[in-house]
């Protein structure tokens, strides 16, 4: 069972007040007692001056000045009380008896008197004890008031303390899977709005692995499965001959989709990772162009490009290059051998354009396979794209962000 931290930093705080209030009550009761035994012990130590002193002039004991001490010239004229709990030789002791006496004891040598011996019956002047048995009830329940005024304080900055905390908790716990974090306490300038904000941050990048696993699961189990269940069929049926010749056409195609496809599910996959840049595009698409197999046996007849000199946007350079390469890619492979392909820059839009076979129209779809995992690469890197299947040509438009 979980145990609120409210109730245990209330019981901290509720333990350490009661533990002050009777060390504070008890160390003011003996300050108290021990302020009375001084006085006794001075008014003792005055008498005794004064005793010497009349006996030094006068040679006799003189009467004492208070009526609650008494001289006694042996030790054997003490009361039994007295006797019975000190020696001829003790200087100083204090008696308490069953009868309500309160003794103090002082003894002293007196020249030509030998040793003399003061006592004092000091209980009708005892304030601590009266006032204990006068207004003791009151002190009692002003105490427990006092205790009970400190308990409401403690649960008070108890509660005061830890509700961001149970609130951070709550909002924590009834977070949904998929649903963006908000916590309340992000605002705060403390170490509680800190441990909010990197909740938030943890949460956030937690949720987005999630989503990108998830994506990769689905896409992979869906992309993949059409090339692979072709390639797997094109092998049984072929099993027992040679394969012919548009046998291997179906199965470079589904290798060519199968590795495009998986290139796409990397990179999207690493996408919130990679960082936002100014790119140049005309870089990206002479890199892909360089890259493609039998470029520099392209001519005029079959390839046309229209690009500014410089086309500076905001994205992702890898992620760019592999979104233009599948699109580039998929034009030549599905357009067949004698494909026409055009790029262009129009109006704030790349145009990539493949010319389509007709009697190959059947079998091939031009940008049609993968179009999902194209178009969230391009959202991925706040770009718009948008295909355009005709009967004669298949053209893709690709609108990136704009570079500061």
């Amino acid at each position: 069972m979980l145990r609120s931290i409210r109730r245990s930093l209330f019981a901290a705080l509720a333990g350490f007040t009661v533990l002050i209030c009777l060390g504070y009550t008890g160390l003011a009761v003996v300050i108290a007692y021990v302020t009375e035994d001084m006085l006794v012990g001075r008014l003792l130590e005055r008498e005794a001056r004064a005793i010497e002193q009349h006996a030094a002039r006068h040679g006799a004991l003189p009467r004492p000045s208070s009526d609650l001490v008494a001289i006694h010239a042996s030790h054997a004229s003490l009361p039994a009380a007295v006797l019975a709990a000190t020696t001829p030789l003790q200087e100083r002791a204090e008696i308490f008896t069953d009868t309500g006496q309160h003794y103090h004891l002082l003894a002293r040598e007196l020249p030509g008197q030998g040793r003399v011996y003061l006592l004092a019956d000091v209980a009708p002047v005892l304030v601590v004890s009266k006032v204990v048995q006068d207004v003791g009830g009151v002190l009692i329940f002003v105490a427990l008031l006092l205790i009970a005024l400190a308990l409401l304080l403690a649960w008070l900055l108890a509660r005061r303390l830890v509700l961001p905390l149970q609130v951070l908790a709550r909002e924590a716990q009834a977070l949904a899977p998929g649903a963006t974090p908000a916590f309340s306490a992000r605002g705060r300038l403390d170490e509680i709005g800190v441990l909010a904000e990197r909740l938030d941050t943890s949460f956030g990048a937690l949720q987005a692995a999630l989503s990108r696993e998830h994506d990769f699961t689905r896409d992979v189990g869906h992309e993949l499965r059409t090339p692979l269940t072709v390639m797997r069929n094109t092998l049984v049926l072929s099993e027992g001959r040679a394969l012919g010749p548009e046998e291997l056409a179906q199965l470079r195609s589904g290798l060519h989709d199968i590795g495009a496809t998986i290139d796409v599910l990397f990179a999207l996959a690493r996408s919130q990772q990679l960082g936002q840049e100014n790119v140049d595009l005309c870089a990206v698409i002479e890199t892909c162009l360089l890259r493609l197999p039998g470029a520099e046996d392209w001519h005029e007849e079959r390839f046309s490009l229209s690009l500014p000199e410089r086309l500076p946007v905001l994205g992702n350079r890898q992620l760019a290059g592999i979104l233009l390469n599948n699109c580039i890619g998929n034009a030549l492979f599905h357009g067949g051998p004698q494909v026409v392909l055009a790029i262009a820059w129009e109006n704030g839009r790349l145009c990539i354009a493949n010319s389509v076979d007709g009697e190959r129209r059947g079998q091939v779809q031009g940008f049609a396979h993968g179009q999902l995992l194209l178009l969230r690469a391009a959202q991925a890197m706040g770009w718009d794209i948008a295909f355009h299947p005709g009967v004669k040509d298949y053209r893709v438009e690709i609108t990136p962000r704009h570079a500061a």
